[in-house]
């Protein structure tokens, strides 16, 4: 993970401490942590921040705050910390936490400040590169449910888990004991660390408040959350270790604001010597004065979700490379030192890229700003998902493009697709756990039967490993497996011609468990079975083997950032790593560039241009490959043809990544109609199913941007049904019967096939067709399995969105033990849930859910809809026959 270094820039720091109030207890010990952290952050070994770019506030007014957050969110340009120290309270339903200022008093509103209406809605036009929030207040871990529905970079710190309160402010004086550890860190740095970064923040003041308990007798845990962000923030530059020297501009910087008097007397002399200069250079200047930059041209790149942090820092370090920022030959319009070129990244599932590329028309007619016909289209508005229409597309591998080739039609698309050449490759790999090495197997060059028959255990099914595949509807990763699987499973090399033979195809999906164990990429699938996830526990690790790229399981057992999981502090111990098996012929990830052309465009030619000076530098190994081979990915073949080894740098070279450098990189040499007739074979191997929506449509999905994120994910799933596999969408509660708790509207029946009718009742939803009391989780759920379980469709799950379970209070006692009975009961239907609201997958009764129905709790985020849509696709595999779910109860 790349670091953010402010060093040099406009930084800001806000910090509010409220230790005063008139109607609540005080709290003494806050008082003395402004002075405490701003002595740290102004601090030469921070380096990051000047005393006159602190500002204490002590607000007994809102207004107060709010004027020095628009201050602060004005004038900060790199990085922005807002920090709070005080009171905070929270409503009945856990939601809309509000921070208490010295006025404030418990039942009036306009006495606070709104978390998510206030300081999130000014941090949202903050001009900063990054900004990080640090809440200290009891009910501080309730402030992640509405921080994801924000745009702007952001790292927010909790000070404690949700539905917390906290022991802060009444210790003695001196600070409050959080305070205290974030000084203390942040002051003196952490051991074999040249600075802090915000995820190192973190992980020790976790270590370091293990031995302390909140008021309710818990573990005393901080919370993080990070958001539209890939990379960490560095936070301090102290170290008990040998320190670098601080660059140049940043002494300069620091002297020029520390010294005002000194600052005074330079210009004044400046002045008096360099008047008459000036005024010279200024008549020089005005005849011959250079034209400022033009704006650069802007392309758009358009790539797979795993790939997307990696491009992005090699788009960046192309834009200010001396290919893009110098005058070319023969094109004398750029003045030295101008970006010619900036790229914008962005990302979207394999299937969702297809359905653009397959509505070009309709992409391209949006953007225009002309009216689109979405009636035919299955899925998304392409502007909306997967975006703007691209310029290059770097699909995870060459079946992606020959599979989105195939759906578009064969004249009159106004997109032409170019494929210019792989500009990295990763080989693809199954991942066997340390404590189950395969016996009389080598770990490359092993065809995929031996592969498959090493797994199995030799003791039944009970102990055989479980194949986990990123989904191949969704992504690349997941694709080029299945192809792997059915086209090399004697470890023949693939031709560009042949048919899968129907019973390896149907050999291999059974051996694959599902259903609800497929993810949207191989980096979800990883993030699943960190020891740090929740819910990943060593028995599903230690009996778990994922299909993914070598690059996606270095980054694992290296403790990299993985999908949604953030970086650790190093790599994963041997027994929780995964070692890299390469099966024989397989074809590696190439990552190839396609540069797309419309139809039309009036600059097709410079933009062609870019795309092919981009592309050269990609492949240039001194430009672009130093970049990728960096991040873990193999480089192109050299002017010889011969693939190279990983160079300085790679991480691949550690041994903790598990990784043999010696496995060959197998070129892409299917053809299009195999790559169709694979996705072929894999829908006919495929068991009908059937996917019942269950909505929570309370009113309180309406806080915290949740609805939207409700909407976004069940559309996602719409997007997964067809002719063999069906749905209904239920909601709940009914308007109709307010006091039947187990009353659900059944909005579209079980059954259907057809998208519209459930879009339509998301459109109407998300128009604010909420119902005004609580939704009764554990009724409404009873009504759903027991729907599911009377379906003649062998393979079926419901799908559960939800914010909170309201019933609690009302529910009778036996209610919970009828659905845990209804649960154990055959046949089995898993529980998915996406939890938006303040509980968490970690709550015990989503834990107890996943685990009886033998189901997964999906966490709320931007991943969340593509996540989700993974496990669903995954409901019809023939793999995990259902059988009867495991006895845990929900409590």
């Amino acid at each position: 993970m790349s670091e953010y270094d402010a060093r040099g820039k406009p930084n800001r720091a806000l910090l509010i401490c409220v230790d005063t109030y008139e109607h609540l207890t005080d709290l003494p010990a806050v008082r003395d942590n402004a002075e405490e952290l701003k002595r740290v952050l102004s601090a030469t070994a921070t380096d990051l921040f000047t005393g006159d770019e602190i500002v204490i506030c002590r607000p007994r007014e809102p207004w107060e705050a709010e004027q020095a957050l628009d201050a602060v969110t004005g004038q900060a340009r790199g990085l922005l910390l807002v920090y709070f120290s005080g009171h905070g309270r929270v409503g009945p339903d856990g939601g809309d936490l509000q921070l208490m200022v010295g006025a404030s008093a418990t039942r009036q509103r306009h006495k606070t400040l709104s978390w998510q209406d206030l300081v999130l809605s000014y941090l949202d036009q903050a001009r900063a590169d990054r900004i990080v929030i640090v809440l200290e207040c009891c009910y501080a871990g309730n402030a992640d449910e509405a921080f994801h529905s924000r745009r702007k970079p952001m790292s927010l710190l909790m000070a404690a888990q949700p539905n917390r309160r906290i022991f802060s402010g009444e210790e003695e004086a001196g600070g409050t004991l959080f305070t205290g550890a974030v000084v203390r860190v942040l002051e003196h740095g952490i051991p074999g660390k040249p600075f802090v970064t915000f995820e190192d923040l973190v992980r020790t003041l976790r270590e370091r408040l293990a031995p302390e308990r909140t008021p309710m007798g818990d573990v005393w845990e901080p919370r993080s959350a990070k958001q539209n962000t890939d990379d960490d923030v560095i936070l301090s530059f102290a170290t008990p270790e040998v320190r670098p020297s601080t660059p140049l501009r940043v002494r300069l910087r620091r002297w020029w604001k520390l010294r005002p008097h000194h600052r005074l007397r330079v210009l004044l002399v400046l002045l008096a010597v360099l008047a008459p200069l000036a005024a010279s250079l200024a008549v020089l200047h005005a005849r011959s004065a250079p034209p400022d930059c033009p704006p650069a041209l802007e392309l758009r790149l358009l790539t797979a979700p795993e790939a997307e942090p990696t491009l992005r820092r090699a788009a960046f370090a192309y834009e200010m490379s001396a290919l893009n920022t110098r005058p070319l030959d023969g094109e004398d319009d750029l003045p030295d030192g101008c970006r010619r070129t900036q790229l914008t990244v962005y990302s979207a599932a394999k299937d969702q890229v297809g359905q653009g590329f397959a509505a070009a028309d309709r992409w391209q007619g949006e953007a225009h700003g002309g009216a689109a016909d979405t009636s035919a289209a299955k899925g998304t508005d392409p502007l909306r998902r997967p975006g703007p229409q691209p310029d290059l597309w770097i699909p995870e591998s060459t079946a992606d493009y020959l599979a989105a080739r195939r759906t578009m039609p064969a004249a009159g698309s106004p997109a032409t697709l170019t494929d210019t050449g792989p500009v990295a490759y990763s080989p693809l790999v199954v991942g066997i756990p340390e404590s189950a090495h395969l016996d009389d197997v080598e770990q490359v060059g092993t065809p995929w039967r031996d592969l498959l028959t090493g797994t199995d255990g030799t003791h039944g099914d009970r102990h055989a490993l479980r194949l986990l595949r990123p989904s191949p509807v969704l992504s690349g990763t997941g694709l080029l497996h299945t192809i792997g699987l059915y086209l090399a499973d004697d470890g023949s090399p693939i031709g560009p011609a042949g048919t899968p033979e129907p019973s390896v195809a149907q050999s291999a999906e059974r051996r694959l468990s599902a259903p609800g164990s497929q993810y949207a990429g191989s980096t979800e699938l990883l993030c699943s079975l960190r020891p740090d996830t929740d819910g990943a526990d060593a028995n599903r690790r230690a009996r778990s083997a994922p299909l993914v790229s070598e690059k996606s399981l270095a980054d694992f057992n290296l403790g990299r950032a993985t999908g949604s999981c953030p970086a650790l502090g190093g790599a994963l111990t041997p027994a929780d790593r995964y070692a890299a098996y390469y099966p024989k012929n397989v074809p590696a990830l190439d990552h190839p560039l396609i540069r797309v052309g419309w139809q039309g465009a009036a600059d097709a030619a410079p933009r062609r241009a870019a795309v092919d000076r981009f592309g050269r530098w990609l492949r240039d190994p001194a430009g672009g490959q130093r970049t990728l081979v960096a991040e873990g990915y193999r480089g192109v073949p050299d002017e010889d043809g011969a693939m190279p080894r990983p160079g300085a740098g790679s991480p691949l070279l550690s041994s903790r990544a598990d990784a043999d450098l010696d496995a060959p990189v197998v070129p892409f040499t299917a053809g299009g109609d195999q790559v169709a007739r694979v996705l072929a074979g894999y829908d006919k191997a495929q068991k009908a199913s059937q996917v019942l929506i269950l909505l929570d449509t309370s009113t309180s999905m309406a806080d915290g941007g949740r609805l939207p994120a409700a909407i976004a994910a069940a559309g996602r799933v719409l997007e997964m049904v067809g002719v063999h596999h069906t749905y209904g969408l239920w909601t709940f509660p009914d308007p109709a019967h307010p006091d039947a708790p187990d009353a659900v509207r059944r909005a579209v029946p079980l059954g259907s096939a057809d998208p519209a009718p459930g879009k339509a009742e998301l459109d109407r939803i998300a128009k604010g067709a909420l119902v005004g009391h609580g939704a009764a989780m554990e009724e409404a759920l009873t009504v759903a399995v027991g729907e599911l379980k009377r379906s003649d469709v062998a393979n079926k799950a419901v799908v559960l969105i939800i914010d909170q379970d309201d019933g609690a209070p009302r529910r009778a006692a036996d209610v919970e033990r009828s659905l845990v009975a209804l649960l154990k009961k055959a046949p089995a239907v898993p529980v998915l849930t996406l939890v938006l609201g303040r509980a968490t997958c970690d709550a015990f009764v989503f834990k107890g859910l996943a685990d009886a129905s033998r189901g997964r709790c999906v966490p709320a985020g931007p991943a969340a809809p593509d996540l989700l849509a993974g496990l669903v696709a995954s409901v019809g595999s023939v793999g995990g026959a259902a059988g009867t779910p495991a006895a845990e109860g929900i409590r």
